[in-house]
């Protein structure tokens, strides 16, 4: 499509993409279903079978009626702000690595369109690591210590980009693995820990807003740190990609520390006192709720 209404073809390919994310973007309007019980598409033992599992899991931290103390409650919680730093700092990792990877490739002495083709194994194993630490975190019921390995990984990458001068290309083109997948690792980790830990529908939807739409503010960081005259070393970019990647694993500790000490405090009787509550208001605690226990 190179030359069609005057356009290169790379202009093509984002044209063409975000034509077909509108279009499904106001489809899923109509095709995804608000809630199970009214879901077209569940036969009536399917629906309830949803709605007991879901049961099963609010148990008695619920927030299901939105009010001026629910609202309170969400917009004081140390826990969603803590979020948002620990999204900012490693979404700008996958941010970058979007832009520059083909850059970076090409940059490596391959020509552009081998530069574009040889991306696609980097995201395809960044993939499969992404699923299996998944099902390893769910099946050990732990997060922290999953987003500091990604961490850790990813700092051998950028470790290795800021010293390439003094690396064969194929170990750079290694650390590009390691980046991409030491952000795969973490990013995903992120989200669902800090979902993990809010309770209520109204909570788990306002505050995972807030950590993807505030967080994603790493993504302009990653756009302009990256300077053209520092090709092909990008010391900047790769070093603040860096600090920002330590700034989400000091977030994801100080994370996992404050959700160790407030379980504590439940176990100690400490919260008890939220009990004598008047019963609306117990009954819309979400993970304030004594009751509830934060995963790690």
């Amino acid at each position: 499509m190179a030359g069609i209404g005057g356009y290169n073809g790379w202009r093509w390919i984002f044209i063409v993409e975000g034509l077909v994310t509108v279009v499904v973007a106001m489809a899923s309007k109509f095709l995804i279903v608000d809630w199970p019980e009214t879901s077209k598409f569940l036969t009536a033992k399917e629906r309830a079978f949803v709605l007991h599992r879901t049961g099963q899991d609010a148990t008695e931290a619920k927030m299901d009626r939105l009010d001026q103390k629910s609202c309170r409650r969400i917009l004081t919680d140390w826990k969603i702000y803590t979020g948002i730093i620990m999204y900012f700092g490693v979404v700008n990792t996958g941010y970058s690595t979007s832009f520059l990877t083909p850059t970076i490739l090409k940059q490596l002495g391959w020509t552009a369109v081998r530069a574009q083709i040889l991306t696609i194994p980097i995201y395809i194993v960044s993939c499969i690591i992404t699923i299996l630490v998944a099902y390893c975190s769910d099946r050990v019921r732990h997060r922290y210590g999953f987003t500091m390995l990604g961490i850790l990984v990813a700092t051998v990458g950028y470790a290795i980009l800021l010293a390439q001068r003094h690396v064969p290309v194929v170990l750079r083109y290694v650390a590009v693995y390691l980046v991409t997948a030491g952000g795969y690792i973490t990013q995903p980790v992120c989200l669902a820990w800090l979902s993990n830990n809010m309770s209520g529908h109204y909570k788990r939807s306002m505050g995972t807003a807030m950590q993807v739409g505030v967080g994603n503010l790493g993504g302009i960081v990653a756009s302009t740190v990256y300077i053209p005259t520092q090709a092909p070393t990008f010391a900047l970019g790769y070093g603040v990609s860096l600090g920002l990647l330590w700034l989400c694993g000091l977030a994801c500790t100080g994370f996992c520390v404050g959700l160790w000490m407030e379980n504590q405090k439940r176990e100690r009787g400490e919260r008890d006192d939220r009990y004598r509550l008047p019963t609306d208001e117990l009954e819309n605690l979400g993970d304030d709720h004594p009751s509830f226990r934060y995963v790690l």
